[in-house]
């Protein structure tokens, strides 16, 4: 894998310059808003299997313009501070673009989870969470993690009750993490609403004829052949969705072990079950199998969704790249100069501060649940029903007494007797953040003839917003 030099944070900084290049900013203010605030590197030890195994982990704070700070823990060998420090800034963008009232954090452990038993892989995340905890890194008012790579609702619930143990007067504990399991004070809908997001970040691109035409496609999401690099929670949900609910056709899928495809398209549910049950994509029937995945990048298709590590598409293969739109589902993957590269070739690209920010605004709703202390839709979905009854009763009524030749079908009536419980309230809420966090890039995108991208866009919407937080609080 190529990358710009100077890592991942060179080249988010690369993509902060180009925005800040075309604002009227202090260049006090700019560098404020553009370092790390501060990172902290621990190092622990676990007594396992008879010996003290040190571990080495990070937990980065960018920006405090908003407090708490906000931002994921990922369990992976890869992890360093340049790439805890860059993940932390695009989560102090990305929280600004889709107004979640956060700054941006991110921490790390670098760790292989598949070479620890799951009450070892717990002693190891409890202790990294004392670690944190003890020195309010971890803290419902200061910093609040979730998921990320190699991480998931197992871990979110063993670093809640962690916190908890060590804060027992604080009823407020369970909002100290988000992405937790339902009954450790998670919300509906958190799993699945990066991918989600992704959904509805594509729908709201469609949704806009000129902005289609502007990435030389036509029409909406049905038939669009796509290729999916990454089959983990984000790809996977974000592919199915596509498929089932939009017509999206997904001809490609890359993971570790190579890419498969199909012109007729992959059913990504069993393509999902093949590599639980096989750790691979290799041996599905059906599909041409490819060891080298990575050349599944340069496919000829329409859409491409790079949803694992950054900087997949970096200067040595964004010449090769074919799709016409790329959403960033992953952070990063794209590097700066490959974006300078497949912006010269017209490749329109959805970035990650927006496309992927279904996982943070859901956590907010999460994070909000837990200080409520109440599940959304529980004191108002069967008012709403029984609201929505007297309308249909009424309406009947009326339809008996002058005769009239029509009936409400038992499918709309179900429909629209159903009360909104959590689950769909989530969804409303996303899809609300989505299309709203569009619609301020694209009249950045549209209106302004300096500015080439969405991602320029995206970026200066939010630094505007960050200025103007570090402005009222009088820097």
């Amino acid at each position: 894998m190529q990358r710009n030099q100077g890592g991942f944070s060179a080249s988010v900084n690369a993509m902060y310059d180009k925005a800040v290049a075309l604002m009227d900013l202090s260049p006090g203010l700019v560098e404020k808003i553009r370092i790390c605030n501060a990172t902290y590197t621990v190092r622990f030890g676990v007594r396992l299997r008879g010996d003290i195994h040190t571990f080495t982990g990070y937990r980065s704070v960018h920006s405090e313009h908003m407090e708490p700070v906000k931002g994921g823990i990922r369990f992976a060998m890869a992890v360093d501070q340049d790439e805890v420090e860059a993940l932390a800034s695009l989560m102090t963008y990305k929280c600004a673009l889709v107004e979640t009232p956060f700054g941006g954090s991110k921490g790390g452990l670098c760790i292989d989870p598949t070479q620890w038993e799951p009450h070892e892989m717990e002693q190891i995340t409890r202790r990294f969470a004392y670690e944190l905890i003890k020195r309010d890194m971890i803290n419902p008012a200061q910093n609040v993690p979730a998921p990320d790579m190699g991480t998931g609702e197992r871990e979110m619930a063993w670093i809640s009750d962690q916190y908890q143990r060590m804060n027992t007067t604080d009823i407020n504990g369970r909002a100290c993490v988000t992405g937790k399991p339902l009954n450790a004070g998670g919300i509906s809908g958190r799993v699945e609403a990066t991918g989600r997001g992704v959904q509805y970040a594509l729908r709201e691109f469609f949704r806009h004829p000129e902005d289609v035409a502007a990435a030389r496609l036509s029409g909406g999401l049905e038939g669009k052949r796509i290729v999916v690099q990454g089959l983990g929670n984000v790809g996977f949900h974000a592919a199915s969705f596509l498929e089932r609910e939009d017509g999206a056709k997904i001809v490609g899928i890359i993971e570790r072990d190579g890419g498969i495809w199909s012109e007729d398209g992959l059913s990504v549910d069993d393509v999902h079950l093949h590599i639980r049950e096989h750790g691979g994509v290799k041996g599905f029937p059906g599909a041409t199998y490819s060891g080298n995945g990575a050349a599944l990048l340069e496919a000829d298709c329409d859409i491409l969704i790079p949803a694992a590590l950054e900087g997949v598409i970096h200067e040595g293969n964004a010449n090769g790249v074919q799709a016409k739109l790329i959403i960033e589902a992953a952070n990063g993957p794209v590097t700066s100069d490959a974006n300078e590269i497949l912006l010269e070739k017209g490749v329109v690209i959805i970035p990650d501060l927006y496309a992927n920010a279904g996982g943070v605004t859901v956590s907010y709703f999460e994070w909000v649940k837990n200080l409520s202390h109440i599940r959304f839709g529980r004191m108002q979905r069967r008012a709403e029903e029984a609201r929505h009854q007297l309308l249909v009763d009424e309406l009947e009524r009326l339809s008996k007494a002058r005769d009239v030749p029509w009936t409400l079908s038992d499918d709309f009536k179900r429909n629209y007797l159903r009360g909104a419980g959590e689950l769909e309230l989530v969804r409303s809420g996303l899809d609300d953040t989505m299309r709203g966090a569009y619609g301020a890039m694209r009249h950045v995108w549209h209106d302004r003839h300096d500015v080439p991208d969405l991602r320029t866009a995206g970026f200066i919407v939010a630094i505007n917003r960050i200025a103007a937080s570090y402005t009222a609080k009088g820097l």
